[in-house]
């Protein structure tokens, strides 16, 4: 039994157009504007000094994020909680393209 997962997506947030793992610099700058829009220029510099691309966002830590220079608790609480949401939308996506994979290859 499948279940039908509706694709739209919910107020605020971004239609992912890529994969997070293929993300450039750039992409992740524009991702943080969206989601930190307070404190995105601080963190823009830093994650562009740090090099911080897609692949590298979904594997930052509290430890990494004070390490690049994010020195309030709650600032870096706040990106982590971005991030995890995130990686929920990606697993999701990336839920989904299987399923229409696999049922895509059942009915033929």
């Amino acid at each position: 039994m499948f279940v039908e997962v509706e694709t739209t997506e919910l107020p605020g947030h971004v239609k992912l157009s890529k994969p997070v793992a293929l993300w450039t610099v750039q992409d992740v700058c524009k991702w943080l504007k969206k989601h930190c829009p307070n404190q995105h220029q601080i963190y823009s510099d830093a994650f562009k000094q740090h090099d911080i691309t897609g692949r590298a966002l979904m594997r930052l830590t509290d430890r990494k994020l004070e390490r690049m220079g994010i020195i309030q608790e709650a600032q870096r609480q706040h990106i982590l909680q971005q991030v995890l949401q995130l990686r929920v939308r990606e697993e999701v996506r990336t839920l989904q393209l299987l399923t229409q994979g696999t049922t895509q290859h059942t009915f033929h």
